[in-house]
């Protein structure tokens, strides 16, 4: 795909290649159609095969970039980091300057009822993976003097959220880490961004969700994606939607903890 001049910068800055985790389904697949747009080439990992191997032909006829799909499980680190190793190893071509992590799994419910395999999958898929995908990726990035890295978190993880308890810590830890990473990573050249997102319209959040109504600040993927993807270099937080904003500010500076908990708590109450 010929670079536009509107993308040329962003394509210099974090191409050829982008890796997308979560990269085929919802958010994820926004993401990579965000980037392919762009003119990035795409590595996308996802467990389903079939679908993902569906976003990568789609992505490759309208955008005619080369996307290497990778089917594996995102709690299983040492595969993916042995995966990934490996297609890099065989094709020298591959560069890879931007890591998206977007893959998630969400133990929706009381703890009380949560199992201790779900749990463990939960820290498995959003903590130890982002982590040391972070590690291995800005390695490189280090070496070449440029790079970017992406890291979804949760307007959830900014205090407690009862029935999403879990999931909310796992993804307060993905806002920090990627907070501490933009300082420490700036001065070789490499971006680092949490996207704190509310509510997304994604075929998961439709299924978790008792009632059709949607919770306040609730956004399309492609416009989490979008506004993720151009505030990359400007700032190591960013909340899409100027209602999730407003939200974010008034949970965590103008009400106390606990009455920030009791309302989440209330949004929370719908999911199953």
């Amino acid at each position: 795909m010929e670079k536009s001049n509107k993308y040329l910068k962003f394509w210099k800055k974090y191409g050829p290649y982008a890796l997308v985790a979560g990269g085929s389904y919802g958010l994820g697949a926004a993401y990579s159609e965000a980037l392919a747009r762009r003119g990035l080439n795409l590595i996308i990992i996802a467990r389903d095969k079939e679908r993902l191997e569906a976003a990568a032909a789609r992505i490759r006829e309208k955008y005619s970039v080369d996307v290497t799909a990778v089917a594996a499980d995102l709690s299983d680190f040492e595969k993916i980091k042995n995966l990934i190793s490996n297609l890099l190893n065989e094709d020298k071509k591959i560069s890879v300057g931007l890591m998206v992590y977007n893959a998630a799994f969400s133990p929706i419910g009381l703890f009380e009822n949560t199992s201790e395999d779900h749990l463990s999958l939960a820290a498995a898929v959003n903590v130890k993976t982002p982590l040391l995908l972070a590690k291995y990726f800005s390695e490189q990035m280090i070496k070449n003097n440029r790079g970017g890295i992406v890291l979804m978190s949760s307007l959830a993880g900014a205090q407690g959220s009862p029935k999403l308890a879990a999931y909310a810590a796992t993804k307060a830890f993905n806002a920090v880490l990627a907070e501490g990473l933009w300082k420490e990573l700036k001065p070789h050249g490499i971006d680092v961004i949490g996207c704190c997102a509310g509510a997304i319209l994604t075929p998961g959040y439709k299924q978790a969700e008792k009632t059709k109504r949607q919770a306040p600040g609730t956004m399309s993927a492609n416009d989490v994606a979008e506004q993720t993807l151009k505030a990359l270099g400007k700032k190591p937080i960013i909340i899409p939607g100027a209602v999730n904003k407003i939200g974010r500010f008034v949970l965590t500076r103008l009400l106390s903890r606990k009455a920030a908990v009791g309302i989440m708590s209330k949004n929370t109450a719908g999911l199953r």
